[in-house]
């Protein structure tokens, strides 16, 4: 091989080894390399595989080979070891199927929306992005497996297995898998006009004068005005956590401890409590992420609120699938009328919220 192609063939290496090892190290960071692999990996499994139809058990194993696979590919592209003949090749094949989900994903959701999950949460790319850059680097490989040289000896096979093996081993040691938390399940009722309008009959054709039967009148009276200014009682689902949440207007929100954007909401919850003494009552489910964090958290917003800690997995379980923080629901009685969730088109809004908890129960009926 030439100088100039030898160069060439250096750079691509370096390029596409640059990619694969970003990849997998974003897969297990947050908001820097490294800063909290559980975490990060845990997400990945939730948003990407589980969607996809992998099982809580099969998932955290997948997603750890999968990182440590991609790790092991960008570190043997540096080497000659079986370079042409397989590690060149098992990338190219790689980049293909990653391409063939993105494109059939795509497909699916219609769309171009939300983040693909190449880089974690750190790098955000939505599938058509993703596309672009597997494409390029597919190309960036078929350009390389052009200039290496045919005669090159393959090398020696234990070298590849030993840096596969030591990268997924890595990986398992960085973002141990935890034992599952308890098995529950979560079902919220969505309130519609249909299933919310309340008759109430009162025989009135027997009825004798009397203080007894007026008394009776009353009561039946009371329990028609009581039934007819607030919705009838349902399992929110949300029992577990907090015991009187099925009774009374509240406001249930679903936030991690470190996450900026959480704060701004909390900070805006209790600006609006401050405000209006009838606001609905603030109760937070917090990620098992960063904890120490929370009192912090409460001294951003202002105020210390009722809350529970729930690990990784079960959070983003309980937030809802292709849901993200910060979360902010109304219920009233265990019925949900107004979920927030993000940071796009469907974050928490404090000016509509607060006209959605001034009204009465006869104009959310509507």
């Amino acid at each position: 091989m030439t100088l100039s192609k030898n160069y060439i063939a250096w750079s691509l290496r370096i390029i596409v080894a640059v990619l694969f090892v970003l990849s997998a190290l974003a897969k297990l960071s947050k908001g820097h390399l490294l800063d909290s692999p559980y975490f990060a990996i845990s997400t990945f499994e939730v948003k990407q595989l589980y969607p996809m139809g992998f099982s809580e058990g099969f998932a955290p194993f997948f997603s750890r080979t999968l990182i440590g696979i991609e790790l092991a590919l960008g570190l043997l592209l540096l080497q000659n070891n079986w370079l042409r003949k397989f590690i060149v090749p098992v990338t190219t094949l790689l980049l293909l199927v990653f391409i063939g989900h993105l494109s059939y994903v795509t497909f699916l959701s219609g769309g171009n929306s939300g983040n693909c999950g190449c880089f974690g949460e750190l790098i955000p790319m939505t599938p058509i992005e993703a596309i672009i850059k597997n494409i390029l680097a597919v190309g960036l490989l078929a350009y390389l497996f052009v200039l290496l040289p045919k005669d090159t000896k393959t090398g020696n096979f234990w070298v590849l297995t030993t840096v596969l093996f030591a990268t997924i081993l890595a990986i398992f040691m960085l973002a141990p898998i935890q034992p599952p938390a308890s098995n529950f399940e979560v079902s919220t009722t969505e309130i519609t006009a249909n299933d919310t309008t309340q008759t109430a009959t009162v025989d009135t054709t027997t009825i004798k004068v009397s203080n007894d039967t007026v008394k009776k009148v009353e009561a039946v009276k009371t329990i028609v005005q009581k039934e007819i200014n607030e919705p009838e009682k349902h399992k929110s689902g949300y029992a577990s956590y907090f015991s009187k949440i099925d009774t009374g207007r509240k406001t249930l929100c679903f936030f991690v401890p470190g996450c900026d954007h959480c704060r701004v909401a909390a900070k805006e919850l209790t600006e609006l409590k401050q405000k209006d003494k009838n606001f609905p009552e603030i109760l937070i489910i917090f990620m098992n992420e960063e904890a120490d964090l929370i009192p912090d958290f409460f001294k951003f917003a202002g105020a210390e609120y009722p809350y529970k800690i729930i690990e990784v997995i079960p959070f983003w379980k309980v937030l809802g699938s292709g849901k993200d923080t910060p979360g902010v629901k109304y219920l009233w009685n265990g019925n949900e009328y107004k979920y927030y969730w993000g940071i796009a088109d469907n974050k928490f809004n404090p000016i509509d919220y607060q006209k959605m908890v001034s009204k009465p129960f006869s104009e959310l009926k509507k």
